[in-house]
């Protein structure tokens, strides 16, 4: 068996830091951690180390806290989830995924992630995608929606809904220790897709399919608009400095 971790003789392993909170999408989390976990150190990070429930009640344990997090990154990566209604405006969370995303090298999302991203203040200005349902909400945070799976701006790298974090974790591994070791990657994970319905984005799955969608989330989506809405009267949101590279 071929090890990923040492197929380029890299100096060092990454070190990658991805966020947990309270309702996120477990498969936003474990699809990218799968790939990454296999060639770099990851730390599950949240406030305390207790466990924390996803949205359909699994239960994940993270292995560091905001406090004991290394404060230098290769990697910050935030998936989304039906939780980050709270997560969104939650100063705390919004202070520390500013903080490390402003000293990593690379910054990622998965899914409604990016629009904790933006409430951190580190969209503004960059190209992003996000989940189909809530693309519009990301001009809030200053940032251009692009309908892709994977957008990579300069050091910002995010992914459209759920199942592209995997897509998303492979390109991250290609950007920081090369295609080789992502191809590897996806070999042993035997990520060959063939989804049997061709139902998986709005413009393949048609105006009904979609429009049942929409209409069963859009109380959480309002809800989103209206934390991004007022996030700019408290510092936060387009109104939050951020550093580019």
């Amino acid at each position: 068996m071929v090890d990923t971790a040492t197929a380029s003789a890299p100096q060092r392993r990454p070190v990658a830091a991805l966020l947990l909170y309270p309702g996120l999408t477990l498969l936003d989390l474990v699809a990218p951690y799968q790939a990454l976990g296999l060639s770099m150190d990851v730390h599950l990070v949240w406030k305390d180390v207790e466990p924390v429930a996803d949205d359909i009640g699994v239960a994940v344990v993270p292995t560091t806290s905001f406090a004991d997090c290394p404060e230098q990154l290769d990697l910050l990566l935030v998936p989304g989830g039906m939780g980050q209604v709270d997560v969104n405006g939650d100063e705390e969370v919004l202070e520390f995924v500013a903080d490390r995303g402003a000293r990593a090298r690379y910054v990622a999302s998965v899914c409604g992630g990016s629009l904790i991203l933006g409430a951190a203040g580190l969209l503004r200005g960059y190209r992003a995608a996000t989940h189909w349902i809530a693309r519009e909400l990301l001009a809030a945070y200053g940032a251009e929606n692009v309908n892709e799976r994977v957008v990579i701006d300069r050091n910002r790298i995010t992914g459209g809904g759920v199942t592209a974090g995997l897509d998303l974790g492979l390109v991250v591994i290609a950007e920081m220790l090369g295609e080789e070791i992502a191809k590897i990657t996806q070999l042993r994970l035997e990520y060959d897709p063939q989804p049997p319905f061709n139902t998986g984005s709005p413009e393949a799955a048609g105006a009904r399919l979609a429009g049942l969608v929409r209409a069963d989330s859009q109380a959480f989506v309002g809800q989103l608009g209206d934390i991004a809405n007022t996030l700019p009267e408290r510092g936060w949101g387009r109104a939050r400095d951020a550093l580019r590279v």
